[in-house]
């Protein structure tokens, strides 16, 4: 098996290295730099510490190492992508973009596409099982089971929780018509397949799911919510049966440089450039008022739309708060706020999701309005899901349906679909809108 790693010089990916190694992989690793375009040229994100700690980890277990320059797909892509979007009125996520198109995208069309699989530093993990029990899977779901729970899954933090027991729930009360049990597959679940490889591709008759991560609060499936069949079907994660504590123990037995380092915030999308000043520098200055929802009352002024986002709490600039960015006028550049932490204004139960797509299969069957699915959900990266009911309305677009108001449903983010257990990442959306009703 031909695999390449993708190593960011963090624990997570350093870890990724000692685990093929241990299972008898030889992998490459390739550093993926990239940066932001300047009047001289590019700006590399990443510090010198990142590549020396990765050129270690190389010599240490003996593999080849590439410094990969995406420096350009990087600007055409992510930061063009989130440029474009905030002049929109809307709110990226370019880590998300990051994912499709450059680790996944343009890595894969100029050096992935001669490797078998690639491994990353994740926090998820797949599951390969034939297609005759995809039909099976989607059934059960459908009637109300779960079929892929097993023990531990009732700390996964799903809101709101339920605490019925099964005298008062039918369903629970009945024998699954399906059992499985995948509690024992690693970072790579195998349903229906036999085989003792530590790592399997899929072949033909095979399907592959993106599956949730052993450690709930660092689960990272929301971040790989948008990449294709294509490139999940060649993806491995080697830690996403480990909880984090497990991941910092195995660097600090092997003496790795990277035990104690912090975790990354995400990827590096700015470097050491200000955030509002990379914004003012492309899209300029323009004041506008900043408006209280309830009343119509001005508050105070604000520079621009674009430096502002549904939810958003600092940088306001106003007093007597909390104030809460709420709504905005693109056309007539207002921004609407509202105060208080517990302000109707800041929630809503409906999210209307423009162009969802199913990663892989589809579980949940043809949800309607009248006969919707249950899914758990997640709009930002958080340790939470969310329940919620979830159709497709006649017009195509899609409705999830919350069990519980949510905070800052914010145009241009994605929304992303899991399994009513929390087990399978499902596929996602452009949030389009979102409100009470």
């Amino acid at each position: 098996m031909n695999i390449a790693a993708l190593v960011s010089g963090g624990v997570d990916s350093s870890v990724v290295v000692h685990r093929l190694k241990n299972l008898g992989f030889d992998p490459t690793i390739f550093y993926i730099r990239i940066g932001m375009e300047q009047e001289d040229g590019f700006i590399d994100c990443p510090s010198e510490e990142d590549i020396e700690i990765t050129t270690y980890i190389a010599k240490k277990y003996g593999c080849k190492f590439e410094i990969v320059p995406l420096h350009r797909e990087y600007w055409d892509n992510v930061v063009k992508y989130t440029i474009d979007t905030v002049k929109r009125g809307l709110t990226p996520n370019p880590d998300m973009m990051c994912n499709k198109l450059i680790k996944f995208g343009a890595f894969e069309e100029k050096y992935g596409k001669d490797f078998d699989l690639i491994a990353t530093g994740h926090y998820a993990t797949t599951t390969l099982l034939p297609d005759s029990l995809v039909p099976e899977l989607r059934k059960a779901y459908q009637n109300g089971e779960l079929p892929l729970r097993q023990a531990g899954d009732e700390n996964i933090p799903i809101q709101p929780e339920q605490n019925q027991n099964a005298a008062d729930d039918p369903k629970a009360s009945c024998k699954p018509s399906l059992q499985i049990d995948w509690s024992a597959n690693g970072f790579q679940k195998r349903i229906g397949i036999a085989g003792d490889e530590p790592i399997l591709k899929a072949q033909d008759g095979q399907t592959v799911l993106l599956s949730t991560a052993a450690d709930h609060v660092k689960d990272q499936t929301y971040f790989l919510g948008q990449i294709s069949l294509a490139q999940l079907s060649k993806l491995v994660f080697p830690i996403g049966d480990l909880p984090k504590k497990d991941v910092r123990a195995i660097a600090e037995a092997a003496k790795l440089p990277s035990a104690t380092r912090k975790d990354s915030q995400g990827i590096c999308f700015l470097g050491k450039i200000n955030y509002n000043d990379f914004i003012r520098r492309y899209l300029g200055i323009k004041i506008g008022p900043i408006i209280e929802k309830e009343t119509g009352k001005r508050v105070g002024y604000h520079h621009g739309f674009w430096f502002h986002t549904i939810g958003q709490r600092k940088g306001l600039g106003l007093s007597g708060g909390p104030w809460y960015v709420v709504d905005k006028d693109i056309p007539q550049n207002i921004i609407y706020v509202s105060k208080g932490f517990q302000t109707s204004a800041q929630y809503g139960k409906t999210i209307r999701l423009s162009g969802f797509r199913y990663m892989s299969a589809n579980l949940l069957g043809e949800p309607t309005a009248e006969h919707p699915a249950d899914i758990c959900f997640k709009i930002r990266h958080t340790p939470e899901f969310t329940r919620a009911k979830f159709y497709q309305r006649e017009d195509g677009l899609h409705v999830i349906e919350s069990e519980q108001p949510i905070q800052g449903i914010a145009a241009g983010q994605f929304g992303v679909v899991y399994t009513p257990d929390a087990k399978i990442c499902l596929g996602s959306g452009i949030i389009f809108g979102g409100g009470a009703d």
